[in-house]
């Protein structure tokens, strides 16, 4: 299909997509669609940042996904302590957190940051925990669907380094705002234990990240943010837990590691496990899980600190969860939505094709017509203003529908650590940055 005939098609899709999420009830996290998420409780600027040459970027962001199962009650009387792995450094900080997904107001009484003292551990570094406030207030009340960002922190944070977000409810709500495929071990304690350094009252563990979401810093090292928005894949779903080997993980370890440092910028994971472009997730209750890359795109892209450019992987799930039977140009049309909408905030977007899914338990002949046919568009500079071709790069070259055996984490579909790096390395740095997209 030619670029003015798919473009074409962008309102029509736009129109659907809204009709589908309203009549059954999807958008992000609960209620309306178009009603992203509340107004952020005390929000610093950036024009009350320290004074001095710097901007604010997102340094790590992670999608809320669901309320967590069994959570109707939240945690109450529990302190939440979530690592989290920087990707660029800076003098000040500052946290999101999410009630997206909770069905009452999320009272939180004590928030701290730290930067942990061993990678992986609950124990954090001597000298470095800070309190967080909210307008001034170490309490604050986040309305169900909604977030909260906090006053800025002077706290020295390294680049690739683990910091640790701790939060604690007094009160009863739920369900949890979570993220379910951390990849990354979090701790929970009984109590209000916010502001202890060595960690020892935090004795349970959890593969989740729960009502943080993004971790801003005051800096001079980067200008900007770059957001992987995808599905399971961006997500890391088969990585090393613990190990950061993510490809996006790969991916800010490359712009750090760039002549100089010069095309250093802050790498923020907005992969959801199971994402699909055009249609959300199930339903838990009265919660919303998966929304769907079209109704989450503003709250895990646009609102995000600092961005950029954009870079999507996206549109497997959309043919594996049909079976197949999807239209080619559904997909398309959809990804060329979500790269219309962020030319309205200026971003420029880079895509991926689909890698190859053959040996997968929903292979089949249709499926991968589909795939070639998106990956077609994709390669003819149909959908994106940049391509980075992860078919070429992860496939095997003797068995070309196949991922190759050493990307394969197993399950012919998720690459395996050495998978992600090449992700990470599939793309000259220069497309991040190339060219500027006009909002005219």
């Amino acid at each position: 299909m030619a670029r003015s005939t798919g473009y074409a098609l962008l309102a029509a899709l736009a129109a659907l997509v809204a009709v589908v999420s309203a009549a059954i009830g999807f958008g992000v996290g609960r209620g309306n669609p178009t009603t992203r998420v509340e107004a952020p409780v005390g929000r610093t600027s950036a024009s009350a940042a320290p004074a001095g040459a710097g901007t604010w970027v997102g340094t790590w962001a992670t999608a809320p996904a669901g309320g967590e199962p069994g959570t109707a009650n939240g945690y109450a009387g529990m302190s939440i302590r979530n690592v989290v792995h920087s990707s660029v450094g800076g003098t000040s900080t500052r946290v999101t957190l999410s009630n997206a997904f909770g069905t009452q107001p999320l009272v939180i009484t004590h928030t701290t940051i730290a930067v942990a003292a061993a990678g992986g551990g609950p124990a954090a570094m001597p000298g470095t925990m800070r309190a967080l406030t909210f307008g001034g207030s170490g309490m604050v009340t986040i309305p169900a669907g909604g977030s909260a960002v906090s006053d800025s922190a002077q706290l020295a944070v390294p680049g690739a380094t683990d910091l640790l977000v701790t939060t604690y409810s007094p009160t009863m709500s739920g369900p949890v705002t979570y993220h379910p495929q951390a990849r990354e071990i979090s701790y929970v304690a009984s109590g209000e234990h916010t502001a202890q350094t060595i960690g020892t009252s935090f004795t349970g563990q959890s593969p989740y990240w729960r009502y943080v979401t993004a971790v801003d810093v005051f800096t001079t090292q980067a200008a900007g943010a770059v957001v992987t928005f995808g599905d399971s894949i961006t997500d890391g779903a088969t990585s090393t837990v613990g190990a950061n080997h993510r490809w996006p993980d790969q991916l800010a370890a490359r712009l750090t590691a760039s002549v100089g440092g010069k095309m250093r910028m802050g790498v923020l994971n907005e992969g959801i496990s199971g994402n699909r472009v055009l249609r959300d997730g199930a339903t838990d209750g009265s919660a919303l899980t998966n929304p769907s890359a079209l109704n989450r795109l503003d709250r895990d892209v646009l609102a995000r600190t600092g961005v950029k450019t954009v870079i999507v992987e996206l549109g497997i799930n959309d043919i594996l969860r049909s079976d197949g039977r999807i239209d080619p140009d559904a997909i398309t049309n959809g990804l060329r939505l979500i790269v219309s909408r962020a030319h309205e905030h200026g971003l420029r977007v880079v895509g991926g094709t689909l890698m190859p899914m053959q040996g997968h338990p929903r292979y089949s002949d249709r499926a991968e017509y589909v795939r070639q046919q998106v990956n077609a568009e994709i390669r003819a500079g149909e959908v994106y203003d940049g391509v980075i071709d992860f078919d070429r790069a992860l496939r095997d070259p003797a068995h070309q529908l196949r991922l190759l055996p050493a990307y394969d984490s197993g399950d012919h579909l998720h690459p395996s650590d050495a998978g992600y790096l090449a992700m990470a390395d599939a793309f000259a740095l220069s497309v991040l940055k190339a060219g500027t997209v006009s909002t005219a």
